[in-house]
């Protein structure tokens, strides 16, 4: 079970894990060049990197986004079978997805969510969703790293596929996970705009948002793709003016487009050159303005 989102909780959570649990202060590294986007907006708000996302973060200047995104593998592709559009079909989504052990899954949801950690700003935020699959390793491993645990927020999907067995329960949910880069963070939460949303009342941790519909996937569709209302309110939350947001896992490009469309600035990284032009195209087709090159202005 994860820890409660209050503050002593975490606290406690944390400071009784087994010695042999908690990991040392991240030595002082040199910073290595700055890697080169496989594609850039005309406008420089937009940046796409191909390649592993713990090699590329690690490159990425330390102390420089202010929010994160993240949707990992949840390893699902085990074989199993699922239904889509009213026909039975395989959950084996590819390679990247495939368990390799719970120990070898939890080194390497330790390993990203550390160099997240390094990238992020003091008063940074992240958040990360999954299923029970993974979501708990990611709990444990943000407890690990000393993040600040600050919501557990449940989605609700009211669409979700029935379940082909009848032996279980209809998976119908996520867990999105949001944390604060350690526990001297004032992260950002803008209580007013969310309490806006919400008809004038303070907003739950049960979000009831459909998933994405055939609009949204017009120009093609990545199987764990993620509604822009969702990351629409993640961002409307989290984010200061002018936001630099990243996405490890970029997949389809959802959080691309709700940061690009709220005025902030957006780096992705994926392994998939198939989603990778995904995204561009999704980008470029909603915001026709990262073509352009903004106007010289001249100083008088």
């Amino acid at each position: 079970m994860l820890p409660s989102a209050s503050a002593t909780a975490t606290e406690t959570a944390v400071t009784t894990l087994p010695s042999a649990a908690r990991v040392a202060p991240r030595p002082q590294q040199q910073q290595q060049p700055a890697p080169e986007p496989m594609w850039r907006s005309a406008d420089n708000r937009a940046r796409l990197f191909k390649g592993d996302c713990v090699q590329i973060l690690e490159k990425l200047p330390a102390e420089s986004v202010d929010v994160i995104f993240a949707d990992p593998p949840y390893f699902l592709s085990n074989g199993g079978t699922t239904c889509r559009a009213g026909k039975r079909t395989s959950v084996d989504k590819g390679t990247w997805d495939r368990s390799l052990g719970v120990e070898e899954n939890h080194a390497f949801n330790h390993k990203w969510l550390s160099a997240c950690q390094r990238v992020l700003k003091p008063n940074g935020s992240l958040w990360v969703s999954g299923t029970g699959h993974v979501i708990y390793s990611v709990g444990y491993a943000m407890q690990q790293l000393g993040f600040k645990m600050l919501n557990e927020v449940v989605w609700e999907k009211p669409n979700p596929p029935p379940n082909l067995s009848c032996r279980y329960f209809t998976h119908s949910t996520e867990t999105i996970l949001w944390a604060a880069r350690n526990r001297k963070s004032r992260h950002v939460f803008n209580y007013d705009k969310m309490r806006e949303m919400n008809d004038g009342k303070q907003m739950k941790t049960v979000w009831r948002l459909t998933a994405p519909g055939k609009q949204e996937k017009l120009l093609g569709r990545h199987p764990t793709q993620k509604p822009v209302a969702l990351l629409d309110r993640l961002l409307l939350a989290s984010c200061p003016e002018g936001a630099v947001v990243l996405d490890p896992f970029n997949g389809s490009g959802t959080t691309g487009l709700a940061a690009l469309q709220l005025g902030h600035s957006y780096i992705g990284i994926d392994l998939e050159q198939e989603f990778l032009d995904l995204t561009q195209a999704r980008l470029l087709d909603a915001i026709p303005s990262l073509r352009e090159r903004p106007a010289l202005q001249v100083v008088k």
